[in-house]
């Protein structure tokens, strides 16, 4: 018993321990895990903790709280440690490669884990891709028929140096669509489409954005056409924009919406019956678009979103003179041209609607 308690203490004194790393999850950074890989001496949450018991060749679990200790696995752990681990399986991470947080689907965090440990994909003797070829990938994808609204199977083409994505319906005909990887997008929505490998892909045509919902049935095969994309991206951003430092480009790889969900609109004379749509922020954009459906190829309407010199505000409630029967929150937001009016779910959805368009308003305008 005295063991048991001595090496509980141990163990968590060693999670708390300074210079270590372990204080965060190994995996997905979550801070104070609670749990622990006995083989490979690293930290991990509960969330990641369930997908490394599905890899007992390589990794064996114990809660730091619930589980005993024997005395060598905790020498082991004391050797070892999350920053230990970093520098052997995270040696060789390209720039480009999404590393998933707590907060990411599972598909991200599960492939992350099984690249680092199951196949050893970023140890230092591995031969690191350069992004123009990681950046270029071939295969098919289950796609959403705009008008069907069916998953069929397509063939996918990405070329980094050709700077484009293409598919096909047909193999005998060209492709339905050339994109451009300059204005492509893409971003993991498996509440969305529904699927734990759903993958929304946007890029811009004739001004409009529009969306293609696809996935894969292996996780893996979806999490490298993510990367790929990502590559493809960051191989573009460093040749068109050479001297932008490395910190400035990551983030505008690819993007994920600061926030979307349902509210109801009125139209520009505040006197149109409330229709309930899908909106979504693209901070990077600097729009609101809305959709009548979530899958739906195009936005039925989008609205800018600038700066507060420019006019721009978010304010909570009605502007003044306008009724609504439904006694739900309300937003307005304050463009140059005109007050658009939304009614939100509840006052949570309020407050995050708030937040977000305030924390896109404060950002400076990029060119």
């Amino acid at each position: 018993m005295m063991d048991r308690d001595r090496n509980k203490t141990l163990l968590l004194e060693l999670q708390r321990a300074a210079g270590t790393g372990n204080g965060r999850c190994a995996d997905c950074g979550e801070p104070d895990p609670e749990w622990a890989s006995y083989k490979l001496g690293i930290f991990i949450c509960l969330n990641c903790s369930g997908i490394h018991r599905n890899l007992p060749q390589i990794s064996r679990v114990k809660s730091l709280r619930l589980d005993f200790w024997e005395n060598d696995l905790i020498e082991f752990m004391k050797k070892h440690g999350n920053l230990c681990a970093k520098a052997k399986y995270e040696a060789k991470v390209p720039p480009y490669y999404y590393i998933p947080q707590s907060c990411d689907c599972l598909v991200l965090r599960e492939q992350w884990i099984r690249a680092k440990y199951e196949r050893e994909e970023f140890v230092a003797t591995r031969v690191c891709q350069d992004p123009c070829s990681a950046g270029s990938r071939e295969g098919f994808l289950w796609k959403r028929g705009r008008e069907s609204r069916q998953f069929q199977k397509r063939r996918f083409l990405l070329s980094a140096r050709e700077g484009v994505m293409k598919y096909y319906t047909k193999e005998s005909r060209g492709p339905k669509a050339i994109i451009s990887i300059e204005n492509l997008n893409a971003m993991f929505q498996t509440e969305k489409i529904q699927h734990a490998h759903g993958l929304q892909i946007t890029y811009n045509t004739d001004g409009q954005t529009r969306n293609l919902f696809v996935y894969h049935e292996s996780g893996k095969e979806i999490v490298d056409w993510f990367n790929a994309i990502r590559a493809a991206r960051y191989y573009y951003l460093r040749t068109t924009f050479p001297t932008v430092p490395e910190p400035e480009v990551i983030p505008r790889i690819t993007r994920n919406y600061v926030k979307e969900g349902y509210m109801e609109k009125t139209g520009p004379k505040q006197k149109e019956a409330f229709k309930v749509r899908w909106f979504c922020l693209d901070s990077q954009e600097r729009k609101l678009m809305y959709f009548k459906n979530p899958l739906d190829a195009f936005a039925q309407g989008q609205v800018f979103i600038g700066r507060t010199d420019e006019g721009y505000e978010v304010q909570a409630g009605l502007p003044q003179g306008v009724r609504v029967k439904k006694r739900k929150p309300a937003i307005t937001v304050i463009t140059p041209m005109r007050e658009f009016v939304f009614i939100c779910e509840n006052d949570r959805e309020q407050r995050e609607w708030i937040d977000a368009l305030n924390g896109v308003i404060a950002q400076p305008l990029t060119g």
